[in-house]
């Protein structure tokens, strides 16, 4: 399996990852669940004009952290990518968005993870580091 795919199947059966990003020098972390993989790179997804979307386009370096028995930490850069593409392919894995993000996904942002590293955590031992 490799690094993309082993990071996203974490991260999928998590459910849930937290984004942090960074607010004039203070850490900002909230709950995201909206990911997928499209063209070999994984995406996630934030609502336009949130305090997210204005830290990112700031800095668009960021931390996602997920925990499912043992921890995985991604260091990353976002690239926003909002190809009708793209959101299409999120509403297809994830219906239950169209509602909230619109009908061609105007409400939404779209994010892929350049330049990252991604490290699993057992305890307090680091078990694996991968980059993508």
């Amino acid at each position: 399996m490799d690094s993309i795919n082993k990071v996203y199947s974490f991260l999928e059966e998590a459910k849930v990852f937290y984004l942090a990003t960074d607010e004039g020098g203070q850490p900002r972390v909230r709950p995201y669940g909206a990911m997928l993989i499209f063209e070999n790179k994984i995406y996630i997804m934030a609502f336009h004009k949130t305090n997210a979307t204005k830290q990112i386009a700031v800095n668009p370096k960021a931390e996602l952290c997920a925990f499912k028995g043992k921890t995985l930490r991604i260091s990353c850069t976002l690239i926003e990518d909002n190809r009708q593409a793209v959101k299409d392919a999120m509403t297809e894995k994830m219906p239950a968005l169209k509602p909230v993000i619109g009908e061609k996904g105007e409400n939404a942002v779209m994010y892929y993870l350049k330049d990252a590293t991604a490290t699993f955590f057992n305890m307090m031992e680091e078990t694996e580091s991968l980059t993508f």
